[in-house]
């Protein structure tokens, strides 16, 4: 027996039931859903900026974006709202497109 205590995806259990046998799984409260998203976001992170290749790479950036969706939903808000948000910061202050690293800010005289 092996204990993960950690948010899985949802068809997960399906998928251990098909070929490993048994699981045990509790369904959260908001407030813990809340929470275990926070965590999981921070694991998805963490397993992106350890990937070896741009495959691995791409892997764990899908991974994040779906504890993103699911952050979102939980803050109450829809993917188009998100992306409504994120489309209204692009248009005020630019993407990261030019590749820019700021050094230093100069205050004028």
């Amino acid at each position: 027996m092996t204990i993960y205590n950690k948010l899985i995806r949802d068809r997960i259990p399906e998928i251990i039931q098909e070929s490993e046998g048994e699981c045990v799984v509790e369904v959260l409260t908001e407030q813990d859903y809340l929470k275990e998203l926070q965590r999981k976001s921070q694991e998805e992170l963490n397993e992106y900026l350890a990937a070896s290749n741009s495959n691995e790479a791409i892997e764990e950036l899908a991974d994040l974006l779906e504890v993103i969706y699911g952050l979102t939903k939980c803050h109450g808000f829809s993917i188009e709202d998100l992306e409504r948000v994120r489309q209204h910061k692009a248009d005020k202050r630019g993407v990261f497109d030019k590749k820019l690293f700021l050094v230093e800010v100069r205050k004028k005289e």
